[in-house]
């Protein structure tokens, strides 16, 4: 086997490994020393973490200049396609790692998202972000609104919240953005990314922008969005104090709620799937290693993200202790999915989790993605504040990703 082929190597040069990475990998890092340890009893472990948009400038500027170069970097899913786009990542599926033999263990959307068009796997997907609803069911109760019809139709979802904001005065969601960010997920076709298409050409002017806009619009004319930024002090405040009555994130944001963001609802919250049929990844962070490291470091770097990626007890651990949710499907199977969730009144959420991770279909990463985000959504900002219209606001951003690509 080419992935027993790399322990057996010889090592050569310092016996250390350098890990760059960023909060919360970092910490699963960290904890799997002993681990790393009994692997390699001689073989020293340094963790290097920085804030997640100074570490990936790190590492761009490691990969161009071959300078200070980690054995293992984290990269945030968000980034992938930037660092996909040039050679500077090692292609795991050549020999000796052969990380295509393993394939069927990761979750096959996260694994489809590391591929390249020419079939290089640059990355190992480490952690994974199912898209979740999590709702406050004591507002839906005093509203006497049913959770299932949060997750319905659409128009089941707007209904609901006209219905929530008139009889209590909560919001339904933080944003409008955040229907947005939903409604462009559906309806992907294979091999089209959310912001360009299979062949990289912006896709702002079809059906599935069209319609993410038109929800947005109603939701904010409608009076359902608290007009809150995600992670702001407002938003933060609407979710503790029941202004806020559903929230649409990342499975792990449960963990957070619990923990620190707002430990004192605890019982109030219920998870359930996204509205409409949707099946949406938040966030998720891959492992790579520098394709211009040394020779003989490679195989020592391959061992620790295998540990990482591969190991059912350090994935497992890391879902415990920092809610990153398992990449490795053989996790699935462990008693502590099905274990209810004190914060989320015993409700066995991590099952529905699990569902919406193995339905999610691979969206395909490009080098300006982070560049189209921000376009969009000054775009919907233009609509909801300014008063453009959507047809004007959509094809102004789809000349300016032109423009960014040079085909304008």
């Amino acid at each position: 086997m080419l992935l027993g082929a790399c322990a057996r190597t010889p090592r050569a040069g310092p016996a250390s490994l350098v890990v760059a990475a960023f909060p919360s990998l970092d910490q699963v890092a960290r904890a799997a020393a002993p681990a790393w340890r009994r692997l390699h009893p001689g073989a020293a472990l340094q963790v290097v973490s920085r804030q997640v948009g100074d570490h990936h400038t790190a590492m761009m500027t490691a990969l161009a200049t071959a300078a200070d170069l980690p054995d293992v970097m984290a990269i945030e899913v968000g980034y992938l396609g930037r660092f996909a786009r040039g050679g500077g990542l090692q292609d795991l599926a050549a020999a000796p790692f052969g990380i295509r033999q393993v394939r069927a263990r990761y979750t096959p959307y996260a694994f489809d998202q590391a591929t390249r068009p020419d079939g290089q796997v640059v990355a190992a997907p480490c952690d994974i972000g199912p898209g979740t609803m999590l709702m406050r069911v004591d507002v839906l109760r005093a509203a006497g609104v049913p959770r299932a019809s949060l997750q319905g139709s659409w128009e089941d979802f707007l209904a609901a919240g006209q219905t929530i904001r008139r009889r209590t005065g909560a919001y339904l969601v933080p944003n409008a953005a955040d229907v947005l960010d939903i409604a462009i997920r559906a309806d992907l076709a294979p091999g089209d990314g959310l912001y360009f298409d299979a062949q990289g050409a912006p896709a702002l002017l079809g059906r599935r922008f069209a319609r993410g806009f038109d929800l947005a619009v109603r939701v904010r004319r409608l009076g359902l969005d608290a007009r809150v930024k995600a992670w702001s002090p407002a938003w933060a405040s609407g979710l503790r104090d029941g202004r806020i009555a559903s929230v649409m994130s990342g499975a792990w944001l449960a963990g957070h709620l619990a923990s620190w963001l707002a430990p004192a609802t605890r019982g109030r919250w219920r998870a359930g799937q996204l509205p409409a049929g949707a099946w949406s990844a938040y966030g998720g962070t891959f492992l790579a290693m520098p394709r211009r490291l040394p020779a003989h470091r490679k195989p020592l770097a391959w061992d620790f993200m295998r540990l990482l990626t591969l190991n059912a007890r350090r994935q497992l651990a890391a879902f415990a202790s920092v809610d990153a949710f398992p990449a490795l499907v053989s996790t699935y199977h462990d008693a502590f999915f099905d274990a209810p969730l004190p914060f989320l009144g015993g409700q066995r959420a991590r099952e529905l989790w699990r569902t919406a991770a193995l339905n999610i279909r691979a969206v395909a990463v490009h080098a300006q993605d982070a560049f189209a985000r921000e376009v969009v959504n000054d775009a919907l900002f233009d609509v909801l504040e300014e008063g453009v219209s959507q047809r004007v606001a959509l094809r102004r951003a789809q000349h300016l990703l032109q423009q960014r690509l040079g085909q304008a």
